[in-house]
């Protein structure tokens, strides 16, 4: 019975060592990609943030001009993009963010809200449980160009200005750091301006407010640069969330192969235990059968 134990402990390190091999590769693997998607956002961040700059610097001075992208409408529905992984393997990661939209759409009266998952962890979650999922599009690798990140931003944004939902929220990961990812909602449609500042500042501070000479004009200029922003925007969030998600997979795999480097030395520690009893145990039957022969002798 021992050496059938000792067996099956030798066999149960073998698996665990080569679990830890491929926990190990993963590791390597989100860590190549995270730090390829990590340029990419680094690169793209100055851009994304000075287009907003400008959008909410310039609408505010444009009362007159109308376009879909700013049109505030009575709220019967509301669109959720939740933005998930296609694999596991990645920590808690997937279910922070199921979690967050779920409380944000209890928060909000669940039956007006229509879903666009990306990623398929979070289409599985909510269609099994009867939620309305609206629309599903797999999620994006890190190697996908950026007229497949403006796909999704443009069929985001048809999705409001064809009337199907009167706003539309993003929840999705936000890239801390390395270590630290957490969910995070922000609103993308109709899109808002500091027009609200404005009415809260004082007669001074208005007085202050500089007027801006548009070339071309200013109904062209918003035409070209509201689709701009939210594709930005978009392809902004679609990468943080895709370093997010290879960091905590990074994290995860980090912290199995340390956990299985444990279970190894905890078992290396039993099978030696197992294989010294056995060791005694011979040496006692060879003892004990020296000590009948001796005696039978006498």
């Amino acid at each position: 019975m021992a050496v059938q134990s000792l067996r099956a402990i030798r066999r149960k390190i073998r698996a665990v060592r080569n679990l830890q091999k491929i926990m190990t590769a993963m590791k390597m693997v989100a860590a190549a990609r995270l730090r390829r998607v990590q340029d990419r956002v680094l690169a793209g961040k100055p851009y994304t943030e000075k287009m907003r700059w400008l959008i909410e610097t310039l609408a505010p001075h444009l009362p007159a001009i109308e376009h879909p992208l700013l049109q505030v409408r009575p709220v019967q529905k509301r669109g959720l993009v939740v933005i998930t992984g296609d694999k596991g393997l990645c920590g808690a990661y997937n279910s922070n963010i199921i979690r967050t939209a779920q409380a944000f759409m209890s928060q909000n009266g669940a039956a007006s809200f229509l879903l666009y998952c990306i990623g398929r962890k979070g289409y599985d979650f909510f269609s099994r449980r009867g939620f309305h999922v609206a629309r599903f599009r797999p999620q994006l690798p890190v190697t996908a160009s950026f007229s497949d990140f403006r796909a999704v931003a443009q069929d985001i944004a048809q999705w409001f200005t064809n009337g199907e939902v009167d706003e539309v929220h993003i929840v999705y990961g936000e890239f801390v750091n390395a270590l630290v990812q957490r969910p995070k909602i922000v609103q993308l449609l109709p899109i808002k301006t500091d027009s609200a500042k404005d009415e809260g500042r004082g007669t001074r501070e208005r007085e202050v407010v500089r007027e801006y000479i548009f070339e071309p004009k200013a109904p062209e200029l918003l035409a070209l640069l509201l689709p701009r922003y939210v594709e930005h925007q978009v392809y902004h969030i679609l990468l943080e969330s895709l370093a997010s998600e290879n960091a905590a997979r990074m994290n995860a795999m980090s912290q199995a192969a340390d956990n299985a480097e444990e279970l190894i030395r905890q078992l290396t520690l039993q099978a030696n235990k197992i294989r010294q009893w056995n060791i005694t145990k011979e040496l006692l039957e060879i003892t004990t059968a020296v000590e009948a022969m001796r005696k039978a002798r006498d």
